[in-house]
């Protein structure tokens, strides 16, 4: 067994990291455990492995769905933080493992260096074991509001911002069809005794009766009124204010019983490399994002902004046509660009002099419903930055803001209706070697107190149309509208 050193465990001593800032709150100095890990069966479907802690909060799914694509490798799952952190108006509070909590003085960014310590020397590690201890959670798009000084719109019920520290966690590799425990060393059998009868469940989905949706989805702006947000974003372009402005629309429906079960469906029909199931105290997050924020390993920074898309067709020959069109289409392209010249800015606030690169600009990736247009910058860390600054830096992404990304955040808050919530936020890790990656939330919903909530945006630019932006959106949620509609003629 692992826990006697079987060749499959390893050995992580955890020390903090000598450049990282000094806390100005001692009570956040954490011991430094060794961990280990261990190597388990691999789970056929994850899914299943999570299903027994889907309602339980501070239960974490990140979720590759598999091998949908290159970037969608490995999948996370975590329960039982021995420290939570989350932040609600502005306060961040602190509580260790199921303790009170209490109210810090410090920034988030400031309590997350000092609850994720880094190794010295990442290199001791395997190379493949893709997390080593650390931070899991959400940044919502009302966190980076604050982080711009923009007053923000009355929010919804989830916390702004929420991460547990977790230094147990199961680990799949669904490309090498690999599975690891990481635990601390004087608790990883019991870490195991916990994880085996998971491991073992049976590998189909059974829906869950119990959930309900009751009644039709609602958009929440009507057609009329997205068009005379639209002919405001348009007024803003001519003035000079701003060159693009992604404004979205918000989708509600009641909805009964644990959204666990509705994340199930979802996933088999719309999988995607960046998908997440957040269980918290206040409710669920449901993410099944294509795009990714921000990675960040060793000194190697990426994002990958997706501007551009078109809907899949059923037949073979006119589906390719429409992915031909988006890449021909000046317009896409250019929004693409766009974001991709923001994206270079926000990284070469904390990369090494000349290190930014633009290694692929407007490739097609083509996913179960829609084609997009993406794009990879990548840059190299500078001395004295890690990976919480890059994610300052680059927050919230520019790909569902806009450029220049303060003014076009200023124009959003102005005109769309009530707050954004988690969605356009992040949902990702840090681990303890500072390696990070972050989505960026699109395709998102919440399910708080019976609502559910999801949202769909598109780049607005002075050529747009408003009756084929306002169709892009309906077309990036289509999927969700047709599996909601469904489940409500079942009800």
């Amino acid at each position: 067994m692992c826990p006697k050193r079987h060749p499959g465990m390893g050995k992580i001593t955890l020390l903090p990291y000598a450049d990282a800032p000094v806390s100005v709150d001692a009570a956040l100095l954490m011991p430094h455990p060794v961990l280990t890990q261990c190597v388990v069966p691999y789970p056929e479907n994850v899914a299943t492995v999570f299903a027994p802690l889907a309602s339980a909060p501070w239960s974490f799914f990140l979720d590759s769905s598999a091998t949908v694509s290159p970037q969608g490798r490995y999948s996370m799952l975590v329960t039982a933080p021995r420290r939570r952190l989350w932040q609600e108006a502005g306060r961040l509070w602190i509580a260790d493992g199921d303790g009170p909590a209490r109210r810090s003085a410090l920034s988030l960014w400031e309590a997350l260096r000092d609850s994720v310590m880094r190794l010295p020397d990442a290199a001791s590690l395997p190379a493949e074991l893709p997390f080593a201890g650390g931070a899991l959670g959400y940044l919502s798009y009302d966190f980076g509001l604050a982080g711009q000084g923009i007053p923000q719109p009355p929010t919804q019920s989830l916390s702004e911002a929420a991460f547990g520290i977790y230094d147990t966690a199961l680990l799949v590799d669904h490309h090498g069809r690999k599975a690891w425990l990481c635990a601390p060393e004087d608790r990883m059998v019991q870490a195991l005794a916990e994880w085996q009868p998971r491991l073992a469940r049976a590998t189909v989905y059974s829906p869950d009766p119990s959930f309900q949706v009751r009644g039709p989805v609602q958009p929440l702006w009507n057609r009329s009124d997205y068009a005379a947000a639209f002919g405001r974003v348009q007024d803003y372009i001519r003035a000079g204010d701003c060159y693009q402005v992604n404004l979205a629309q918000p989708f509600a429906v009641p909805h009964a019983g644990s959204p666990w079960s509705l994340y199930q469906r979802l996933r088999t029909v719309n999988p995607a490399p960046f998908s997440a199931y957040l269980s918290l105290p206040q409710g669920a997050v449901l993410s099944f994002s294509p795009e990714r924020l921000l990675r960040v390993q060793k000194d190697r920074l990426q994002v990958r902004p997706i501007k551009g898309t078109r809907p899949r067709l059923e037949d073979r020959q006119e589906d390719q046509r429409m992915a031909q069109a988006l890449l021909a289409s000046p317009k896409d392209r250019a929004e693409n660009v766009m974001i991709v010249d923001l994206l270079r800015n926000d990284l070469g606030r904390v990369a090494a002099t000349g290190s930014v690169q633009v290694p692929q600009l407007c490739a097609l990736e083509s996913y179960v419903h829609v084609h997009h247009l993406v794009s990879v910058v990548e840059a190299r860390l500078a001395p004295g930055q890690d990976a919480l600054s890059a994610l300052e830096a680059c927050f919230p992404g520019g790909s569902i803001t806009g450029a220049p990304k303060r003014r076009a955040m200023e124009i959003i808050a102005e005109l769309e209706v009530g707050a954004r919530g988690l969605y356009c936020g992040s949902i990702g890790y840090l681990d303890q070697r500072g390696s990070l990656d972050m989505n960026i939330a699109i395709r998102s919903m919440t399910a708080v107190q019976g609502d559910l909530r999801f949202w769909a945006g598109g780049g607005i630019v002075a050529d747009s149309d408003p009756d084929a932006e306002y169709q892009e959106t309906l077309d990036k949620v289509a999927v969700f509208h047709r599996e909601l509609a469904a489940l409500a003629g079942e009800g």
